[in-house]
């Protein structure tokens, strides 16, 4: 303290803060959800409704009763357990019993997100736990999925919703299989529009691809994600898919349907562009995002199901920390000198 009786305060860098708080972040972040959310409701009605309201539901109420066990004051105000719960419910299929999507919520806080000590922990995205605990647990429930835009969508709920903890779903009309499954099982194409407008089967976040990516520029232009992210998934997708459909289009699909099928859109832009369970270099993003790509196109063209962006996200989330530690800056101050 000086004479004038002001206080110099000496800290660490970053000395400029950007005035983003976690919850402010987090509320950006729901807000380019909600059109999503909007469009899987209309397209899968009260099936889609229910589903995501409990996934939701879930997510608060394990992150509320893990606070309180621990002692710690409940973070259910930052978002984060909403983001979570909003992620987590557009990866199940709309007619997933309801208890099982419960299940998968507690799993998502409890072993995605405080196993790992809470929020800025996490080293996979929680939502992506969880969906991956259940397609683990119940793979017949996880890959039974029922048709869009019928009739009746905002009558009645499916009958499997309302199942009975540990009893057998009883499923009512559902379809033979998504487009990534027709595709890689049967060679049938979908048409591309349908993709891109999301005018299939699938999980309740296979929807408007256009929404999705128009949530994802929202959050770009508020610097609240890395667009490098979801731009090194889809180049790399486009490139090698390509690649191997000029080798043989007749067994291969085009890169249009491998961008715009499954759920590649939703994870490029909302779940592999975590900010925890990501690198934080613009070279380590990209190295990222393009490992993420080539391997949701590997699993899809050779592996056992249809679908991988799952598995290749987590997959890059467990090599995110390997990645930041291979691609370091060049300290400020320093150069190579031994050349």
């Amino acid at each position: 303290m000086n004479a004038s009786g002001k206080t110099l305060e000496i800290r660490t860098s970053p000395h400029i803060i950007s005035g983003l708080s976690v919850d402010v972040i987090m509320r950006n972040v729901v807000t380019a959800l909600l059109p999503v959310v909007a469009f899987s409701i209309y397209a899968f009605g009260l099936a889609a409704l229910s589903i995501l309201s409990v996934s939701l539901l879930s997510c608060l109420l394990a992150e509320h009763l893990l606070c309180w066990v621990s002692g710690k004051q409940s973070t259910i105000k930052d978002w984060s357990a909403a983001i979570t719960g909003l992620l987590y419910g557009l990866t199940l299929p709309p007619g997933l019993p309801l208890w099982m999507a419960a299940i998968g919520g507690f799993v998502c806080i409890g072993l995605g997100k405080f196993l790992f000590g809470g929020l800025g922990y996490n080293v996979f995205n929680p939502a992506l736990v969880g969906r991956a605990t259940l397609q683990a647990a119940f793979p017949v429930a996880m890959t039974t999925w029922n048709p869009a835009f019928v009739v009746d969508r905002f009558q009645s709920l499916p009958t499997s919703s309302l199942a009975f903890p540990f009893m057998q779903p009883v499923w009512d009309t559902v379809t033979g299989a998504t487009p990534l499954g027709a595709m890689k099982f049967d060679h049938e194409p979908t048409a591309s529009l349908d993709l891109v407008m999301g005018l299939t089967s699938g999980s309740t976040g296979e929807t408007s691809s256009i929404l999705i990516l128009l949530g994802g520029v929202y959050l770009a232009g508020r610097k609240m994600m890395n667009w490098r992210i979801p731009a090194a998934i889809f180049v790399s997708v486009i490139l090698f898919s390509g690649f191997m459909h000029w080798l043989n289009p007749e067994l291969y699909p085009t890169s249009i349907f491998m961008l715009f099928s499954g759920g590649l859109m939703l994870g490029a832009v909302f779940m592999a562009t975590d900010m925890v369970a990501s690198p934080v270099t613009n070279r380590g993003v990209i190295i990222y995002g393009a490992l993420i790509g080539v391997l949701v196109v590997v699993i899809r063209l050779w592996g056992g199901l249809p679908e991988g962006v799952m598995y290749s996200i987590l997959f890059a989330n467990a090599l995110s920390p390997h990645i930041d530690r291979l691609i370091q800056p060049t300290v400020y101050g320093t150069k190579n000198v031994s050349a």
